[in-house]
């Protein structure tokens, strides 16, 4: 049985799935080993079309493979070929927090670069933002409100799903 863990950027599925699992899948290092480089770097050189591609290609592999706890990047809901793919998956939980919390979160990670932070004003990426959310609750099967909760508590809830 499968377990997304679904949000945007900075919700904290990365460090949720280490909890749960320490061999989850996070899609995002997976796709970087995969290409070869960071990536800022490849949506700079190919763009964010291409990366979705390879998304979604890794999505349906670790779906077909049945993997424990996958982590995707923030994006996944935007492709609709991966909301489809989703929509089969009977554990898809969002890791649900408000925008001013995330961007201080991203902000303040300077270990993890990412492209649609670096690339848009406040404002603009708060777009970003409240356009994913009606994605994220649609294809969603479990919502946690990760506000006040450490990464353990979290990681119990989706433990007792």
């Amino acid at each position: 049985m499968t377990k997304i863990l679904l949000g945007f950027m900075g919700a904290g599925k990365t460090t949720v799935g280490r909890i749960l699992d320490p061999n989850f899948h996070d899609m995002d290092e997976l796709i970087t080993d995969e290409i070869g480089m960071s990536i800022n770097d490849f949506f700079a050189v190919k763009g964010e079309d291409a990366f979705r591609k390879i998304e979604a290609e890794m999505l349906e592999n670790l779906l077909m493979n049945q993997a424990e706890i996958i982590s995707p990047g923030g994006g996944i809901v935007v492709n609709p070929h991966n909301r489809d793919l989703l929509e089969k998956n009977p554990y898809n939980i969002y890791l649900r927090v408000d925008f001013d919390t995330l961007y201080k979160r991203i902000e303040n990670d300077l270990s993890m670069q990412r492209p649609l932070f670096l690339n848009n004003t406040r404002e603009e990426f708060k777009k970003i933002f409240e356009a994913r959310l009606p994605l994220y609750e649609e294809i969603s099967t479990h919502i946690i409100d990760v506000a006040g909760k450490t990464p353990e508590e979290i990681a119990e809830m989706i433990r007792c799903l």
